[in-house]
């Protein structure tokens, strides 16, 4: 099913012509879903909702997942793979030339060249290096979502005049994700700096006191700057899609 069929479909919806579930019906039957037994691969995603189908790696066999990025290569798709063992990456990465493995963000790539890139672009910031991984995740997912990003890496508040060194790079931003640990402070800093949306990431970094990222997650959800969006702890890929749907509602200057 192309884009034009879809709409079709959509705007008989719309006038009443066809009911919900015949619409997902026709939408389903459309061959735009690979069913491997295992899993069900959908197709169509990025006509909805702007990125492809990405695949979450953790509790899925090397065979399994072999299995469902063959059947992605085949719509000529961009390929994810998150949170991916070395172990298993290894057995993978061995079936598919061309492909990327990231071992610090346990993330696993196969790019192909975005048809319509998205105007603006995505800033990733990192409280500390140990912040690295998740945010990496984020910047990965951002890209094959179509996104420009750059990664400002180790600028958090315990020195915060590496952070007001990069104020330009921070103006210059269309979106920013926010990655730390420990205090999670860093998202309320750029938030009172910036007029762009800003998604912070809690991450599991820090002492016993942080207890696994919730501290800093509590510490964004109750951030006196305003409007900050909040993704799940660690949650890199999450922040990553959220960028990629603000950008894909925007009309942006190109940069």
């Amino acid at each position: 099913m192309n884009k034009n069929e879809l709409k079709k479909i959509i705007s008989r919806l719309e006038n009443g012509g066809i009911d919900v579930v015949s619409a997902l019906s026709e939408i389903a039957s459309a061959k735009n879903v690979s069913d491997t037994g295992f899993a069900r691969i959908d197709h169509s995603r990025y006509m909805r909702c702007g990125f492809p189908e990405f695949v979450f790696g953790e509790g899925k066999t090397p065979e399994q997942i072999i299995r469902i990025v063959s059947e992605i290569k085949k719509k000529s798709h961009p390929v994810l793979v998150t949170r991916l063992a070395p172990e298993k990456a290894a057995k993978v990465l061995k079936k598919f030339s061309g492909a990327e493995y990231d071992k610090l963000a346990k993330t696993f790539l196969i790019r192909t060249k975005i048809k319509k890139p998205l105007s603006g672009k995505v800033l990733v910031i990192t409280a500390g290096t140990s912040d690295l991984g998740v945010a990496l995740e984020a910047k990965y997912t951002a890209e094959l979502c179509g996104c420009r990003t750059e990664l400002i890496a180790d600028a958090g508040v315990a020195g915060i005049h590496r952070l007001f060194a990069e104020s330009k790079r921070l103006k210059e931003a269309s979106v920013i994700i926010a990655v730390a640990g420990m205090e999670g402070a860093l998202p309320s800093v750029i938030g009172g700096l910036v007029s762009c949306p800003v998604i912070a990431v809690p991450t599991s970094v820090g002492y016993g006191a942080s207890l696994g990222g919730f501290s800093a997650m509590f510490a964004m959800l109750n951030s006196c700057a305003n409007g900050i969006t909040v993704v799940n702890i660690d949650n890199g890929f999450g922040a990553g899609c959220a960028a990629a749907r603000i950008l894909n509602t925007c009309k942006l200057p190109k940069q």
